[in-house]
């Protein structure tokens, strides 16, 4: 047999109208999945490692296996296999919108995925101003690059931490995502301006994408988001997505402690010394009280 229509290995860098586009063996494939994966209720993910049959002879490539088990899944976006959660903000036009940040964090932190937060059109903000998105995030240990695509400050020192690792990107759109990807992997996506009447980005990205560009990046491109939900949880494990929390829980008095109306709680105290930020706090209040209705709703 030609070994170009072996059994070989790959991994699914896009997902349309049924077929799947697998990167193997130097070169991409387009496949079908076998009927098999319905009946077992899987669903091929953008990032599986899979194995595949080559087609030949006029006949379509077949996805035969996907391999298990994966080393994470999410399903909104719907990708696999991620190592490193990339969430991308503006500094500002927009402004950060934090909350709406922290429903991205949870998602990675629910999945135990690494996570680092970048904030694009630095140019556009004092240092001053960076000092403060800074102090938002203090205590969590999440790295914070600033970069520009305009004037290519931190660009560089971004591509150099993502290169090598299967890197999902996400944000809201308008933030400058698509613009960030092609500067680091040197892609040609479609990009577009925010729309002065809504303040928001027009969409660009519509489809879930494994990109695979120069000097080794991949970077899962998603659709932008508007709207989010926490992932479905018990509100009382919200707690285990703040990790600046984890450093002053052994200060409250009661084991199992939200964080909310108990008293002698640490975490309120880190909060009232200014050692966890305000704004991450009330956002997960805020959280808290929402999964808390969506779990009596049940």
């Amino acid at each position: 047999m030609n070994p170009e229509h072996s059994i070989t290995k790959g991994t699914i860098i896009k997902g349309i109208g049924g077929f799947y586009y697998v990167e193997a063996s130097g070169r991409v494939y387009e496949c079908k999945a076998k009927g098999l994966f319905r009946k077992k209720g899987i669903t091929p993910m953008i990032g599986d490692n899979v194995i595949i049959r080559p087609g030949e002879n006029g006949n379509e490539s077949i996805i035969k296996a996907i391999v298990l088990p994966r080393i994470n899944s999410f399903i909104r976006p719907p990708v696999a296999n991620i190592e490193l959660s990339m969430i991308v903000s503006a500094s500002a036009e927009p402004d950060p919108v934090f909350s709406f940040l922290d429903r991205l964090i949870i998602m990675s932190e629910k999945n135990e995925t690494e996570l680092i937060l970048v904030f694009n059109k630095c140019d556009l903000i004092t240092e001053e101003q960076r000092e403060v998105i800074r102090n938002v995030y203090k205590g969590t240990g999440y790295e914070i690059y600033f970069v520009s695509t305009v004037t290519g400050e931190g660009v560089e020192l971004l591509k150099s931490r993502i290169s090598g690792v299967k890197t999902m990107l996400s944000g809201a759109s308008g933030v400058g995502k698509s613009s960030l990807a092609n500067m680091l992997g040197g892609f040609e996506m479609e990009t577009g301006d925010v729309s002065r009447k809504t303040g928001r980005g027009k969409h660009t990205t519509r489809h879930v994408e494994l990109l695979v560009g120069k000097d080794d990046i991949r970077i899962f491109d998603t659709p932008g988001f508007t709207s989010f939900e926490v992932p479905d949880m018990k509100a009382e494990e919200l707690r285990y997505c703040y990790p600046e929390f984890e450093g002053h829980e052994d200060r409250c008095r009661f084991s199992g402690c939200t964080h909310r109306s108990e008293p002698d709680c640490g975490v309120k105290e880190a909060l009232n010394n200014k050692e966890i930020s305000e704004e991450r706090y009330d956002s997960y209040v805020r959280l808290y009280n929402e999964l808390k209705e969506r779990n009596s709703s049940y």
